[in-house]
């Protein structure tokens, strides 16, 4: 099951593990390597509206997310940002932080906001060719619980 937040951040082409309620989708601009959006499966619109079982099913997706970008991306902190302001569904947007730089299929990706917020706004693009190979290369390694 999706919404129409999900398919904006290029479901189901993005994704990289799902649990009973929530979408792991690679962030298709990219402020910092590894950004990720995990999307609720539920139709809520506010963070409240969410069943138990969702909170409940967050623990586990964001546990899969944060061993998953510890081995691919070696942060140092990780920012979740629920925004909303565009995508009205329950999703969070997932930044791994780190000093330095991390290159990935001919990329360098930079986290310009180190160690400050995250600068949205210097995000890498990925081509939707390098979306779809960095969502696959990372199902495979995905594991929520």
């Amino acid at each position: 099951m999706s919404n129409a937040t999900a398919v904006n951040f290029g479901y189901p082409h993005s994704l990289v593990g799902e649990t009973d309620h929530w979408l792991v989708l690679v962030r298709p601009k990219q402020p910092t390597f590894g950004s990720l959006v995990l999307v609720c499966k539920e139709p809520a619109q506010a963070f409240s509206d969410l069943s138990g079982p969702a909170f409940e099913d967050l623990q586990v997706a964001v546990g899969g997310i944060e061993r998953l970008l510890r081995r691919a991306v070696d942060y140092a902190k990780i920012n979740y940002l629920m925004l909303m302001m565009v995508d009205p569904d329950v999703h969070f947007h997932v930044i791994p932080r780190y000093e330095g730089a991390r290159e990935h299929g001919g990329e360098t990706f930079t986290d310009a906001g180190w160690p400050g917020q995250p600068d949205l706004a210097s995000a890498v693009a990925l081509s939707p060719e390098g979306l779809r190979a960095l969502a696959e290369a990372w199902r495979g390694e995905w594991r929520a619980a």
